[in-house]
């Protein structure tokens, strides 16, 4: 071959190779273009195929009103292409006529016989007389209602721009660069939400404010929820069936508008066959609601409404339960119930094979485990493999049960049933929204890591004031790859709020709303009562310490206050348009939140200071009253003046009555016989809260690591007015006030003293003195003690420090983390109270744990360092959470230095005393009792045993911890630095 020749063979390769490159290029690059809605020159037109189904009406005519909504202009909605000029959008399926005449919008295949698939992509002159058209293909229906719903977000329009009152910012001129898009299928087939103890929210005010007409949740209202659903990419509707609203088949226009919404209509795991028993089934003309002595009655009773059902889009509950919500009736063992839910399910599919679908697999049907269900299914119920296992939480956010190998191999797959809301034992959370977001996320990314897959349904009860549970809950179910990253639900949260009020405000409020998450974690408003339901009790005291701690109450108080401040600073730099949203979903939840707070407290501390003789605490109980008349204040707010009483019924500020919504009774104890001028110290035992006699005190120890602050309360007793001053034995002592008055009003008859140690100024070593409080003949002695070891005392160590006798770690904050190449001990976000947690990862292990050479298994270990020879108990606070599956427990175990491995197990059966208190609290706890602990360094391991458990904190009790609740700040040693290895 010539040099020639050689040479144009080599420029022809190189060319081809470029070709190459370049189609690789554009296929890896995703092309983009700028699309003009409304400017000077172009008023863009929608338009839609004609003749198909009612959605794509709907889709267009709510995509033109969205335009309208930011830029002012209402684009005119169309059929015929033919009338077309401009820029238009058009909806269609990938292979409908519409689109089709603009070219192939499926050139890959991708939506071809898809579920809930769309594309986007911006054509330039694709017809004569058309300039530009955004075209919207969809796979199927509810895929070009996505689609349609995309632009709408892109353009600034929210999901929530109705429920919630977000208004979109205006843009005079609207064009945006889009660039071609095409979506996956959502990551769970069958999304939606449960409508669910609407009692004191969505019923009152659809029936008298929305939907007069219907005085009823009805055909109107409906047609709201399932326009949001669309616009939050959800198909799955379980609807409201509490005795105070009709069934939802016995509005003829709500099947109507199920049907042009293409919402699919499921049911309660309490409701079999589409069936709401509470509404339709009529004990005295039909008789008991039972199978075993009523079987030809409850088969007529399924039998008309699968008739009637046979020709929509709908789910069927298999199975039988009570009437509301109990268990079955007509039989007395579990062996007996096994038998007869074998015979309905089997009549339910012969009733389903014959007027639905000949092939029984073809008919979409669920089957829930829920409350004792569940140990019926365990006992040997053999549900169908093609019906979908729906695995239930435990009404507290904590999933149950999920699928293990074998139940993962049934074609009808599971999924989850999931609650934000909640009416029932141990008690209900029906007010504010406070299911915390890395809470829902951790549950939820483990149902799908263990392939609960085909439907997940949120109980989020009236939807307000529920907005942001039920958008995130169904934003993973649509696409959950980025919450499987732990903590991605913070980042979620400010997204989802600059998608309301924009960049500028949504970080300063999303920090306010997850230490609001954090703070309801702990305790949720509804809980601060101390009280329960079903049997209902009264309300009690709280079990946060007002006397150690620093004032572990106060200090809560002190939080809730700070979020109250900064959403008001907040909300004075909130565009006038954001008001109404802005109070929906920060203002009255932070601000309720910290009034209910605020009432159980101060009633605490009325009560407590009332004992010790303080005239304030006359003031603290008005306070806590004050607290209940702004809740009322807040409530009227929403329903009377927000929108000129838009919401009007939506928000009920005490739910069923409940203790713990009331106004407190107060009744104030009178203490006799004491002096007028008290005072009383920090850690100070309650035995002595009444006495008089008593002038000599010490207070809790300090010590240099971590650096406390104590507090003396001085204090009138009686209507007098009284000077004091306060002195300090040595230079190293610091006191916040040296002097001072007393007058008998309100908070002005006591004063808080704080007393710190100047560590700069103290000797090294153990040091000793005295802090006297003297108001004329009144003279009160303190004993202080603090310990300024030489720094060599613990050469290089990094760790806790017992503070006073206990020490306080965070798991997620350990000195050594010990993992294995197959299992990890992995930091998650936010679900220890007071900070992050450590989870057992992976939760798809599948071996079996090993509990014999445990010290073999990850571990997180935890430095810490005690003063004094002492007995310990060690308690570990966990998440409540349940074993992942039947082939699971809940178990870690725990060794100090060189003594034993112990085991521990914190799984729950059925509704125990023990589990009401773990919900309550949001963690479970096992302790370990250690006889005599040497002072000096020590170890703390926790082994991982099964998958899934979450670590939260860990507590030593050294022989002086006082009670307290939730958490504590850390005795982490900031002197000699910090590390974390992960």
């Amino acid at each position: 071959m010539s040099v020639l020749m050689k040479i144009l063979r080599f420029k022809m390769i190189a060319a081809a190779a470029l070709v190459v490159l370049c189609q690789l290029f554009i296929l890896n690059t995703a092309h983009s273009a700028r699309f003009d809605f409304v400017t000077a020159n172009a008023k863009v037109s929608v338009y839609y195929q004609q003749g198909g189904p009612k959605l794509d009406s709907i889709v267009a005519h709510l995509l033109a009103a969205d335009i309208e909504r930011v830029s002012g202009y209402l684009p005119t909605v169309g059929t015929n292409l033919a009338n077309a000029s401009g820029n238009v959008i058009v909806l269609g399926r990938a292979g409908s006529e519409i689109v089709g005449r603009l070219g192939k919008q499926d050139a890959d295949g991708a939506l071809t016989g898809q579920w809930e698939r769309y594309s986007l992509r911006v054509l330039n002159k694709p017809l004569k007389n058309i300039a530009q058209a955004l075209v919207v293909a969809g796979s199927d229906v509810r895929g070009t209602a996505y689609g349609a719903f995309a632009v709408s977000e892109k353009i600034g329009v929210t999901p929530w721009y109705w429920w919630a009152d977000a208004v979109p910012a205006h843009r005079k001129t609207l064009s945006l660069d889009i660039p071609d898009y095409t979506s996956a299928s959502p990551s769970v087939k069958f999304r939606g939400i449960f409508i669910n103890d609407e009692d004191w929210g969505l019923q009152p005010w659809a029936a008298k404010t929305f939907e007069p007409e219907t005085n009823d949740i009805g055909p109107k209202t409906y047609a709201k929820v399932f326009e949001l659903l669309l616009r939050l990419k959800a198909n799955l509707i379980w609807p409201a069936m509490h005795p105070s609203t009709k069934a939802f088949y016995h509005y003829p226009g709500n099947i109507k508008a199920a049907e042009d919404y293409q919402i699919v209509v499921g049911s309660s795991h309490a409701e079999p066959m589409l069936r709401n028993n509470v509404s339709e089934w009529d004990e005295q003309t039909m008789g008991h609601f039972n199978f075993v002595t009523n079987r030809k009655k409850v088969e007529q009773y399924w039998e008309s409404r699968i008739k009637e059902s046979s020709h929509f889009n709908g789910i069927y509950t298999t199975g039988m339960r009570g009437v509301h919500d109990g268990e079955i009736q007509g039989v007395k063992t579990i062996p007996e119930t096994v038998s007869l839910l074998d015979t309905i399910i089997r009549v339910e599919r012969e009733m389903l094979r014959k007027y639905v679908n000949k092939d029984i697999t073809k008919v979409p049907q669920v089957f829930t485990p829920y409350k004792e269900v569940l140990e019926i299914y365990d006992a040997g119920l053999k549900v169908p493999e093609d019906i979908t296992l729906v695995w239930p939480d435990d009404n507290y956010g904590y999933i149950q049960r999920l699928s293990n190998a074998a139940e993962n191999q049934r074609s009808g797959g599971s999924g989850v049933y999931y609650h934000a809301s909640y009416w029932g034992r141990p008690h209900d959370y029906l007010w504010l929204n406070t299911t915390h977001p890395a809470h829902m996320q951790e549950e939820m990314t483990k149902a799908f890591a263990l392939n609960a897959r085909h439907l997940w349904v949120l109980n989020i009860g009236d939807i307000k004031p529920g907005e942001y549970a039920m958008q995130l809950f169904l934003d993973m179910a649509y696409h959950v790859k980025p919450f499987e990253k732990p903590g991605y639900s913070k980042t979620h949260l400010q997204q989802w709020l600059a998608g309301i009020f924009g960049n500028k405000n949504s970080v300063a409020i999303s920090k306010v709303l997850w230490q609001y998450y954090n703070l309801a974690f702990e305790r949720k408003p509804e809980y601060m009562g101390w009280s329960q339901t079903e049997p209902t009790t009264g309300i009690r005291n709280t079990a946060y310490n007002h006397n150690y701690y620093g004032d572990q109450a106060q200090r809560r108080l002190d939080d809730h206050n700070k979020l109250v401040s900064e959403t008001a600073a907040i909300q004075s730099q909130i565009a006038e348009k954001d008001q109404p949203a802005f109070f929906e979903l920060a203002g009255y939840p932070v601000k309720g939140a910290a009034l209910m707070n605020r009432k159980f407290l101060y009633r605490d501390k009325a009560l407590l200071y009332a004992r010790q003789g303080r005239l304030s605490a006359a003031h603290y109980a008005r306070l806590s009253g004050q607290a209940y008349a702004e809740i009322v204040v807040e409530t009227g707010i929403f329903n009377e003046k927000l929108l000129n009483g838009k919401w009007k019924g939506m928000m009920d500020l005490m739910p069923r009555g409940l203790p713990v919504f009331k106004m407190p009774d107060i009744k104030l104890a009178v203490t006799p016989n004491l002096p007028a001028f008290r005072a009383l110290p920090e850690g100070l035992d309650t035995t002595y809260a009444a006495s008089g006699k008593k002038r000599q005190f010490t207070l809790p120890a300090f010590d240099r690591w971590n650096k406390q602050k104590r507090f003396i309360d001085v204090f009138l007793t009686q209507n007098v007015t009284r000077n004091f001053r306060v002195t300090a034995s040595e230079p190293w002592i610091r006191v916040s006030a040296t002097q001072g008055v007393l007058q008998p009003e309100n908070a002005q008859s006591e004063q808080r003293i704080w007393v710190e140690v100047d560590w700069a100024k103290a000797r090294i070593g153990d040091l000793s003195g005295n802090v006297r409080v003297e108001a004329g003949e009144d003279i009160y002695d303190f004993k202080i003690t603090a310990n300024n070891a030489d720094a060599n005392t613990l050469p290089g160590f990094k760790g806790y420090v017992a503070s006073d006798k206990h020490i306080f770690m965070n798991a997620a904050r350990y000195t050594a983390l010990k993992n294995t190449s197959t299992r990890n001990w992995t930091v998650v976000d936010a679900l220890a109270g007071n900070g992050d947690a450590l989870q057992a990862f992976p939760l798809t292990f599948s071996g079996t744990p090993d509990t014999t050479n445990v010290a073999n298994n990850p571990a997180a270990e935890y430095e810490f360092h005690t003063f004094t020879d002492a007995p310990a108990t060690i308690t570990v606070s966990t998440l409540p959470t349940y074993p992942l599956n039947k082939d699971f427990e809940m178990r870690y175990a725990v060794k100090v230095d060189d003594g034993p491995v112990s085991i521990f197990n914190f799984t729950t059966i059925g509704r125990s005393t023990e589990w009401k208190q773990n919900v309550l609290a949001n963690s479970a706890k096992r302790t370990l009792e250690i006889p005599a602990l040497p002072a000096g360094n020590h170890k703390l391991a926790i082994y991982m045993i099964d998958p899934g458990v979450v670590l939260q904190h860990i507590f030593i009790d050294l022989g002086g911890g006082q009670p307290f609740y939730g958490t504590l700040p850390a005795t982490w040693s900031g002197t000699f630095g910090e590390t974390r290895q992960e």
